[in-house]
């Protein structure tokens, strides 16, 4: 007999949480879902972000204490976070309520001080851990598990990583919706979208970036699935358009190029979206094969077109190398978004501002920048606290320094935006978005009749700032 009759996984963020509200499904409760099915009775996943009932606390709450047993919550972002917890305490108490999530890790101490209804916290990836506490483990055994006890808190010593062969595929069959690009409540392409995860880990050691750890500060060897096992799983999925969410789809381009080849011979029509590295430039055969594979898409890290940022960095690899690296990529029919980082240690407003010009000279068809930001264990985190006139305010927070504040940085990425977004790359990023699929001539006429609706959403958006 099981242990819980009716779980409930609860992904809480809703409103402005995310830029494109409902874009991806949340993937990691359906994978946490999918772990623990067969040990319970029921789960049931409720998206908040698609259930506008269940926004207001008292109609969620009224729903869990008439059906669910076990409360399962996913905190990943710190976007929210306040918002978050607000809604979390609201909750009932008398439920068993467990949270999980990248920022849940981050933030163990302070949950269970801020929402007084959280029972335990999984700290780190769950997957496993979720299997001993439906079936009934001891807590005190649990690796991974901290959780109160007698007026206080427990943390259990570190859970291994999870050996990603082992994991099954998300619950999918969970879902009440399909997910699509939504702005301001306005739906923009008739595509569907999806991801799915091929390897876990990263093998470079770039400065600013902690994918390769865990929110523990564990080292995540750089692991792959059988690309049988991808394969199978991109069979089930009926989203039209899957982000591979890895780290780096082409760290192996050798596996890269056989997905590539299991995709075109079991007729597999997506379109793709991979986040990569401007090294994959050096393997042509493979981009051939991804393009004629359908991925459309390719989200690079170049980070800085400034050699001596790249190396503070430890990025490990120059300006002109991501140069030539582009006048390979820009022959093929790819989307390519470039990532940048700005307000580095000793960068100027003049390097800051040479973003946008570089990212024309290479021809990206779009950017994003972020100011730099510590993380808990990132080594970057020592070298701003050592660098005289340079600070942050918490951990996850932005670097500011005594020339570039808050506001100032502000006024900088105003400028970054404008001077890429002009109109001549706003009418390209159409046209090149439309050539390659990713929007269809009746989506775009569609986004033209809803653009009042979209206006109204930004300004109120503005007003709420």
């Amino acid at each position: 007999m099981s242990k819980f009759n009716h779980v409930l996984a609860l992904n809480p963020y809703f409103g402005d949480s995310t830029a494109l509200i409902g874009l991806f499904p949340p993937t990691g409760l359906e994978y946490i879902s999918a772990s623990m099915k067969d040990l319970v009775g029921k789960v049931t996943l409720l998206d908040l972000r698609h259930e506008k009932a269940y926004q207001d606390p008292k109609a969620l709450s009224k729903f869990i204490r008439n059906e669910i047993d076990l409360l399962c919550v996913s905190i990943r972002w710190e976007s929210r976070f306040e918002d978050v917890c607000d809604f979390l305490s609201q909750l009932p108490p008398e439920v068993c309520t467990i949270v999980g999530g990248y920022k849940a890790t981050e933030e163990v101490e302070y949950l269970f001080s801020r929402c007084p209804n959280i029972d335990m916290i999984v700290r780190g990836e769950g997957e496993e851990i979720i299997k001993q506490v439906v079936t009934g483990i001891p807590y005190k055994d649990i690796r991974g598990l901290s959780y109160r006890e007698n007026g206080g808190v427990v943390h259990n010593e570190i859970h291994p990583l999870p050996d990603i062969t082992r994991i099954p595929f998300p619950d999918r069959s969970l879902r009440k919706q399909d997910y699509c690009l939504v702005k301001h409540g306005v739906r923009l392409s008739s595509h569907t979208f999806d991801t799915v995860l091929t390897t876990r880990g990263c093998p470079f050691k770039c400065k600013f970036c902690t994918f390769s750890l865990n929110p523990l500060g564990q080292k995540r060897s750089y692991t792959e699935r059988p690309v049988e096992s991808v394969i199978e799983e991109l069979k089930t999925v009926t989203a039209d358009v899957v982000l591979f969410s890895d780290d780096n789809f082409f760290t192996n381009p050798k596996r890269s190029e056989q997905l590539c080849d299991l995709i075109i011979e079991n007729k597999i029509k997506k379109i793709f979206v991979v986040q990569a590295r401007i090294d994959i430039a050096k393997h042509r055969r493979v981009l051939d094969k991804a393009e004629k594979a359908g991925f459309k898409v390719f989200l690079i890290g170049i980070e800085s077109p400034h050699d001596r940022i790249l190396n503070q960095l430890q990025k490990g690899i120059t300006r002109q190398e991501v140069r030539d690296a582009f006048a390979v990529l820009t022959q093929y029919d790819f989307y390519l978004h470039g990532y940048f980082i700005y307000g580095n240690i000793s960068e100027t407003e003049e390097e800051m501002l040479y973003i946008p010009k570089f990212a024309k000279e290479i021809k990206l068809d779009s950017i994003s920048f972020q100011k730099l930001r510590v993380e808990r264990f990132s080594p970057l985190k020592e070298v701003v606290e050592e660098t005289p006139g340079y600070y942050y305010k918490r951990i996850g927070g932005s670097v500011y320094s005594d020339h570039y504040g808050r506001k100032e940085l502000k006024q900088i990425r105003n400028r970054i935006r404008s001077a890429f977004y002009d109109l001549p790359q706003v009418i390209h990023i159409i046209r090149k978005a439309r050539r390659i699929g990713l929007f269809s001539g009746r989506d775009l006429m569609d986004a033209f009749f809803k653009l009042p609706l979209l206006m109204v959403g930004l300004a109120r958006r503005k007003l709420r700032k």
